[in-house]
């Protein structure tokens, strides 16, 4: 008798707040047959941390597949750790167990869901449910519009060039940089450089217990920041229709 194959679900569980997991998040997770995250060295999980109150609501014992992930920029050890998990993640799927991945924010929007989809969308069903990003949770955050009427809008991150965050930064009128931590120094020029750096807000951690929001960037630390951290950029005659209506 033929096994039916597990699913491989990717679930979004949000910025950091345990309150914006989803419905549909929650109640995929205390189902699970499997759940799997990224961890530290230390073996921590920011994704389960966030999830924590659906695990512990869940229907029956679970059981996981932690990935351990080298924070490097080199990404062959990256690669690897992703091959690794893959493999271990198939093995359940192929026994007919449903394996939930707890990924922070949205698994498809810098999401580490996505390179494990693309070592297993060919031999399983697979599917995913989105999360709130650090994006929007900024903006709800700052009571900012991302973008109005005919404004522009971009996404980039701290990993770019020089010559792209420049031109995004005088292309777009708003704009926000994931991944600044490694790059807030660079990046605190490059808004210097662009005459930007009165339209931009740096925020760390949001929606955590350690939140952090500076709105003038001139007052931040010129040092490296963490992981979990970015710049918001918007036309200053709206932040000010904003500051002062």
């Amino acid at each position: 008798m033929n096994v039916v194959k597990g699913r491989f679900i990717g679930v979004g569980v949000g910025p950091g707040d345990p309150e914006l997991l989803t419905v549909k998040a929650w109640r995929l997770i205390q189902s699970a047959d499997v759940l799997s995250f990224l961890t530290n060295d230390r073996g921590d999980s920011q994704a389960r941390s966030i999830a924590i109150d659906a695990i512990d609501a869940a229907i029956g014992v679970q059981k996981e597949i932690p990935i351990y992930m080298p924070m490097q920029n080199e990404r062959s050890l990256a690669n690897q750790a992703y091959d690794k998990g893959a493999e271990r993640i198939a093995k359940k799927l192929e026994k007919g167990l449903d394996v939930v991945f707890l990924c922070e924010g949205d698994p498809l929007f810098y999401g580490s869901f996505s390179y494990l989809l693309e070592r297993l969308e060919d031999r399983f069903e697979c599917q995913v449910v989105p999360g709130i990003t650090s994006v929007n949770a900024a903006a709800a955050t700052l009571l900012q519009p991302l973008t109005m009427l005919k404004e522009s809008f971009a996404v980039i991150n701290g990993r770019h060039s020089d010559e792209q965050i420049l031109a995004a930064l005088e292309q777009h009128d708003s704009l926000v940089i994931m991944k600044a931590g490694q790059a807030r120094i660079r990046i605190l020029d490059l808004l210097q450089k662009a005459g930007r750096a009165s339209d931009a807000q740096y925020l760390e951690y949001i929606g955590r217990d350690n939140q952090q929001i500076v709105s003038d960037v001139a007052e931040l630390e010129r040092a490296s920041g963490p992981y979990f951290s970015l710049f918001v950029i918007s036309p200053h005659d709206q932040r000010q229709r904003r500051l002062h209506k």
